[in-house]
Formats: C-alpha cells, sequence, structure tokens
C-alpha cells in the first residue's frame, strides 16, 4: 500500500452528484467567466499599470472582498477545517489575529508604500536600502514562497476535495482547474481577479453559513459541541497511547506555553511576525491596498476584511469539529491502516473533514453549489498568486536583465512566468502528498515560519529606524535564511511520526515550537541588521525621505489642491469614521479571544 500515493478512486465518499450539482457547476464557471472579461474589458488592460495594478481606481468594498477572498483559498477551508477536527479552537487564532495587523497595514504600511509611489515591495527595499542584493532575494524568495507554501497548497487541497467529492482522478482534477484559473488570470489581469473575488467571497459565506447551520443542528446545538467533540473516539485504536483521545482542551483559545499544542506565547508573539510578514509585506495583500482609489478606500477595506476573518471560527473550525464527532472513524483514525482506507495518508486523515461534511449534509443542488464554490476559492487565491508572482518577476527581475524591455515584452514574460509557475507546482505535489504531514494547515504555517520572520525584521527596521542602512538588512536577512532554511530542511528530512512511535526527532524539533522559533529567529535577524547597520556609513538621505515613518510625505486630500473644499470636509469625515470602526473592531475582537479564552 506504500506506493498508493490516494490518487486511487477507493476514496470518494458515498454519494455522487446529481444532474442537479452538475448543471449548478457548469453555470456557476460560466458566470465566472464573464464577470471575469467583463471586468477585463472595463479595465486598461493592456499598459503596464492597468494589468498590474487595476488602474489604482478601487474602491472599498471589493478591496475587502478580495483581501479575505485571497486569503481563504481551499487550502484554508480545508486546512483550518481539518486542524479544528484535529485539536479543536485554537487554530481559529491565526484568523483572529489578522485584524490587528490589518489595521496596521492600512493605518501604517500602505500611507508609507504610497507616499514611497512604488508597486511591489522589493522596489519599496530597493529605494529605502539601495542597492541590488536585497530586493533580488526578496524577488527570489517570495517566488519560492508562492510555489511551496500557497500554490501547491491550494492546488492539492482543491484537487483532494474535487477527488473527493466527485470521484475524479487526482491528477485530472488538478490539471482541469489549472487550465480554466489561468485563462482568466492571463487573460484579464488585476481588474478580473478583484471582481470575481467580490463575487466568489459572498458565495463562500453564504454556502458555509448553510453548512454550518446543518452541521449544529446533527449535533442539537452549539451547547452540544463541547460533549461531542469529546465522544468523537475512533472505533480502532493504538493500544497503550493517547493520541485518539480528543484534547482536553479543545474548547479553549490560549493554551500551556509549554504542553499545549498552540503555545499562547506562540499565538500571540510569534503568530504576529508571521502575519505581518503575510498581511504587510507580501505582494498578493498589498497589491489589493494599492489599487485603492485613496487611504480611506484602503482604510475602510481593511475593516471589512477584519469582520469577514472573525467568520471562520464558526463558518470552518468549529465545523471542523463537527465532521469529527460525526465521522470518528474517517477524520479522527489512528491506525496507519484505517487512516490509508480513509483518505489514503498514514498519519492522519483531518484533512478529509470538510468534504465528508459537504457530501454528507448538504441537499442536492447546494452540493453543487458547495463544490463550486470550494473550486472557486482554489481559483480565487490561485489567480491572485500567479497575478502578483508574475508582477514581481517582470518588474523585479526581467527589468534587472533587460533594462531596455518594452512595455509589450513586459507583458509576455509575465505570461510565461504563469506557465513556468505551474509547472513547478504540479510537481511539487506528490512531495506535498508524501510528506504527508497530518495537517495542512500547519505544514503551511511552519514554512513560513523558518522564512519569513528575517523580511518583517527588515520591513519593520527600514521602516521604523532610519538609521538602517543596506549593509546590516543583507546581513541580517542572510543570518536568517541560514538559521531558518537549516530548520526547514530538518523538518523535511524528519517528519512526524504515526501515533504510538516514540519522538526522535532532533531537539530544534521536538521541544522548539515553530512558533517560538519564529520570534527567536525575528529577534535574531533584527540583531544583526542593527549591529550591521551600526558598524556601516548612514543611509544617505534620498533612502530616508518619503520611505520612513517619521519622514512621510503628507497624504494630500482629494480637493484640496483644486480648493474644492467640500472634498476635503468629506475626505476628513470619512477619516473619523474608518477610525472609530477601527476601534469597535479591536473591542469585538478582545471580547472574542476573552469569551474563548
Amino acid at each position: 500500500m506504500a506506493g498508493d500515493n490516494s490518487t486511487t478512486d477507493t476514496h470518494a465518499l458515498g454519494p455522487q452528484l446529481s444532474v442537479a450539482d452538475i448543471v449548478i457547476i457548469t453555470v456557476y464557471f460560466a458566470l465566472n467567466l464573464v464577470v471575469g472579461v467583463w471586468s477585463s474589458c472595463r479595465a486598461s488592460r493592456n499598459t503596464v499599470r492597468g494589468y498590474f495594478l487595476a488602474g489604482r481606481d478601487m474602491t472599498w468594498w471589493p478591496i475587502g472582498a478580495s483581501l479575505f477572498a485571497s486569503s481563504e483559498g481551499s487550502g484554508l477551508f480545508i486546512g483550518l477545517a481539518g486542524s479544528g477536527a484535529a485539536g479543536g479552537l485554537a487554530v481559529a487564532g491565526f484568523e483572529w489575529n489578522a485584524t490587528y495587523v490589518l489595521l496596521a497595514l492600512a493605518w501604517v504600511f500602505v500611507p508609507i508604500y504610497v507616499s514611497s509611489e512604488i508597486v511591489t515591495m522589493p522596489e519599496y527595499i530597493q529605494k529605502r536600502f539601495g542597492g541590488q542584493r536585497i530586493p533580488m532575494y526578496l524577488s527570489v524568495l517570495s517566488l519560492l514562497l508562492s510555489v511551496f507554501t500557497k500554490i501547491s497548497i491550494d492546488l492539492y487541497a482543491g484537487a483532494l476535495f474535487v477527488h473527493i467529492c466527485l470521484g475524479w482522478n487526482f491528477y485530472l482534477s488538478t490539471i482541469l482547474m489549472l487550465v480554466i484559473t489561468a485563462l482568466y488570470t492571463i487573460a484579464g489581469g488585476l481588474a478580473a481577479v478583484i471582481y470575481t473575488d467580490a463575487l466568489q467571497t459572498l458565495i463562500m459565506v453564504v454556502g458555509a453559513v448553510i453548512l454550518t447551520v446543518k452541521a449544529f443542528n446533527q449535533i442539537g446545538g452549539y451547547e452540544q459541541l463541547a460533549a461531542a467533540y469529546a465522544r468523537a473516539i475512533p472505533s480502532r485504536t493504538v493500544p497503550n497511547t493517547t493520541c485518539h483521545l480528543p484534547r482536553a482542551d479543545a474548547m479553549h483559545m490560549f493554551r500551556d506555553p509549554y504542553t499545549g499544542d498552540l503555545p499562547w506565547t506562540g499565538m500571540t508573539f510569534g503568530l504576529t511576525i508571521m502575519a505581518t510578514w503575510y498581511w504587510c509585506t507580501d505582494q498578493v495583500i498589498v497589491q489589493r491596498s494599492l489599487s485603492a482609489r485613496d487611504l480611506n478606500h484602503a482604510k475602510a477595506g481593511s475593516i471589512l476584511a477584519s469582520y469577514l476573518k472573525m467568520l471562520p471560527m464558526g463558518l470552518i473550525v468549529m465545523p471542523g469539529m463537527i465532521s469529527r464527532a460525526l465521522f470518528p472513524d474517517d477524520v479522527g483514525c489512528v491506525v496507519p491502516s484505517e487512516c490509508l482506507r480513509a483518505c489514503g495518508a498514514e498519519i492522519g486523515c483531518s484533512n478529509v473533514a470538510y468534504p465528508k461534511l459537504v457530501m454528507a449534509l448538504m441537499p442536492i443542488g447546494l452540493r453543487g453549489l458547495m463544490i463550486a464554490v470550494m473550486m472557486a476559492a482554489l481559483m480565487s487565491s490561485l489567480t491572485s498568486i500567479f497575478n502578483s508572482s508574475s508582477t514581481l518577476f517582470t518588474m523585479d527581475i526581467w527589468r534587472r536583465l533587460r533594462p531596455r524591455a518594452g512595455e509589450w515584452e513586459l507583458l509576455l514574460v509575465g505570461r510565461l512566468v504563469i506557465v513556468v509557475l505551474i509547472g513547478v507546482s504540479v510537481a511539487w505535489i506528490p512531495i506535498l502528498q508524501g510528506s504527508n504531514s497530518g495537517q495542512l494547515f500547519i505544514y503551511m504555517q511552519s514554512v513560513t515560519s523558518s522564512l519569513a520572520p528575517p523580511v518583517t525584521a527588515i520591513f519593520i527596521l527600514g521602516i521604523f529606524w532610519q538609521r538602517a542602512n543596506e549593509q546590516g538588512a543583507f546581513w541580517g536577512l542572510m543570518a536568517g535564511l541560514a538559521v531558518g532554511a537549516t530548520r526547514l530542511v530538518l523538518e523535511f528530512l524528519h517528519p512526524a511520526l504515526p501515533c504510538g512511535h516514540a519522538d526522535t526527532r532532533p531537539a530544534i524539533l521536538s521541544s522548539f515550537h515553530y512558533l517560538h522559533f519564529a520570534v527567536a529567529l525575528f529577534t535574531l535577524t533584527g540583531a544583526v541588521v542593527v549591529a550591521g547597520s551600526l558598524l556601516t556609513p548612514a543611509p544617505q538621505s534620498a533612502q530616508i525621505q518619503n520611505l520612513t515613518w517619521w519622514t512621510l510625505a503628507k497624504d494630500v486630500p482629494p480637493g484640496a489642491k483644486t480648493g474644492d473644499v467640500q472634498a476635503a470636509q468629506k475626505h476628513a469625515f470619512w477619516a473619523r469614521i474608518c477610525g472609530f470602526n477601527a476601534i469597535l473592531l479591536m473591542c469585538v475582537n478582545i471580547f472574542f479571544y476573552a469569551y474563548f479564552a
């Protein structure tokens, strides 16, 4: 059985799709293509700025919906529900933490990026530190992270979903998804991506709400959740072990810093460092906010996205827990032979929690809609990653190699990069399947924790400390890379063992939690940057003007230039509304944390 890498059709789950479901899926995809084509015709996509930044004219609601949808790929649906099934509520902290970082994005980072007039993140670093080494390193790192965490995980999750729901061959499902996605990314540019995101977010949330209500009905309401989850024990267990038992702290957000699977110290500090990288310095996300009409629209977009990020606890994590309560033998399996039967992976099957629930509880017709939405979630997250990665490669790497490249050549290269990315990602899927780290979501976070903290450190020091310079930042990044990559390689060489085996992994893996490692890595990089900067000459004034928090170009409100008093007053009024809403949002967030702590 070891050779079976879960591409056979033995795990297709009972009920197959009806004609109504298939009709709905077809209509949905047709609609999607229409929206994509319509928005492409509206935006000026034959200019570099039109194709990559949607003409800087987006309003707040598509930005908010798109920020949310870009981060909620189907990898997140499957991964979050799976981690909820495996360990309870605490994994929702990954979503809730985003609130504070999204506010930082709109109030701190976007004003600086706008003030420095940039299109991509490495371009900012280039202006702030000078030199070619750092921007080049960041462009390459960001492409690598796209392939290893985002693209391959979303593809794997989406194909797992299609494969379980439709019983199609695993690779056939992957290739079909890719063809449709690539078609409309290559055709439309960013405007297509933002409008289709808005449509998909709406349908995803509605579908998830219906499924959540049905799931809670199955177990007798929210009051029964803790009891039902605690009883979710598979019929076959490994003797003399406790790994088949649901966690005793499943209903708590804050867990013990030493014995917890998601320690509260790591979820507070380590996660904030990784989230700052993701939300404030990552091309995929920042590109959304930079396409805003003005700062108020960027702020309102962040606030809307933060409210939406509160939803996954009830719509994804809790249904994952219910799925384990309803199907303990499949979702909660611990015996390797049982897990192979349930999902084709020996180490655990928590990843099938969400697809199982959709197939078992959704009525005919709605089931088709839900599958269409999951495929769409996958496509939305993939389109945004493809679009941003091609922007990065074209603007930061290709332009360095060919400074004279014309507009037409740049657009062509951008489209070719997408094709190459797809090839590499498909090749990585079997490795991801083979590494079978029981939980997709945790695989994604641990890769991030080894590579992202150094980047967060140089952005934060570059923005808040004027003395930071190129030498300090470069050697800081290199030190961080050496330490982070070492841990990452060790992690691939010593994967987690199935239930009942003694943990023989090196101490840096077994006793040093990856969220705590992120804090250590961030601190190390910061120390090297500070030391390196103080030992070498200070940066020139051109590298500081308009580029740090203390030397921002004043944001001129619309109407101030032309003397239109009404426009200026309106701008100030909406700025106050945004500020009030941000405070309200933080209160809501703190209340939820306290309630589930």
